[in-house]
């Protein structure tokens, strides 16, 4: 009996020490999974504390630019390189240029022959002080061509037409005024972009000396360079170009007006005096 008695509480001891042993690997078990889960969170965060940290932080003339033009025209110019400064000066004083010339022969221009009928009538009349002070009073060139004539009127034709043409001179080299500027970027622009494909080829081959063999993965960074450089100034020189073709002839219109009017002036004299 004492036999089977102490049998029977071994069995039931190292039942109790597997049960004991049982549930202390299911704890550590446990502990195990929940360390490995706090230790992948505090990883996770970690990961995006450091995202966090190594972003670069945007100055705040490229947030204000990407919210003007758009984030994927100032990632463009990011990835452009250092030839995309020169060529963004350029526009910027192409554009400052291309508002101050339109609202300037803008202004300039003026309904000639409604002008011509203030003033022919008081040349006729011999009037010239009144159709002096007329001309003062209206803007443009055409009318400063006629008031610079209409002061001669009192010493003769040939006086008149010196003054006329003096003046021609002056209202001639204001309205070129602000074509250098736009010639330059129309110019440079895309002498600056081939620039930019030479520094992208350059990249591309350099970066193929280093790797020793030919991967489109290692060059297309540098052929990227080349071809955003290039689209870059076209796209700065094409509208600028539209832009002084359109002033050209807006000056050749208000060139024809300064020698109808001169003309009309001088002829009106003649036939008066």
């Amino acid at each position: 009996m004492k036999r089977k008695f102490l049998a029977i509480i071994m069995i039931m001891a190292m039942f109790g020490s597997f049960a004991t042993l049982a549930v202390a690997q299911e704890v550590a078990e446990e502990a195990t999974e929940q360390t490995a889960t706090e230790e992948s969170a505090q990883v996770e965060v970690a990961e995006e504390v450091a995202d966090f940290d190594e972003s670069p932080s945007m100055g705040g003339f490229e947030m204000f630019a990407r919210k003007i033009v758009g984030s994927g025209f100032v990632d463009l110019f990011i990835q452009g390189g250092f030839t995309m400064w020169p060529l963004l000066i350029l526009l910027i004083w192409a554009i400052a240029t291309i508002i101050w010339k339109l609202v300037s022969l803008s202004y300039a221009k003026i309904n000639v022959a409604d002008f011509l009928e203030k003033i022919v009538p008081l040349i006729k009349e011999k009037k010239y002080e009144e159709a002096a002070k007329i001309c003062e009073q209206t803007k443009g060139p055409v009318a400063a061509v006629a008031h610079a004539g209409l002061l001669k009127a009192d010493q003769g034709i040939e006086a008149v037409e010196k003054s006329i043409e003096n003046a021609g001179i002056v209202e001639m080299a204001f309205l070129e005024k602000g074509f250098i500027p736009i010639s330059t970027t129309i110019n440079l622009a895309p002498m600056l972009g081939f620039f930019g494909t030479m520094v992208g080829m350059i990249a591309a081959f350099d970066a193929i000396a280093k790797a020793g063999e030919v991967d489109p993965t290692i060059v297309a960074s540098g052929i990227k360079i080349a071809l955003i450089t290039t689209a870059s100034g076209l796209a700065v020189a094409i509208p600028v170009q539209f832009f002084n073709n359109m002033f050209l002839s807006m000056v050749d219109a208000l060139v024809m007006d300064i020698q109808r009017g001169s003309e009309k002036v001088v002829e009106t004299l003649v036939e008066n005096k």
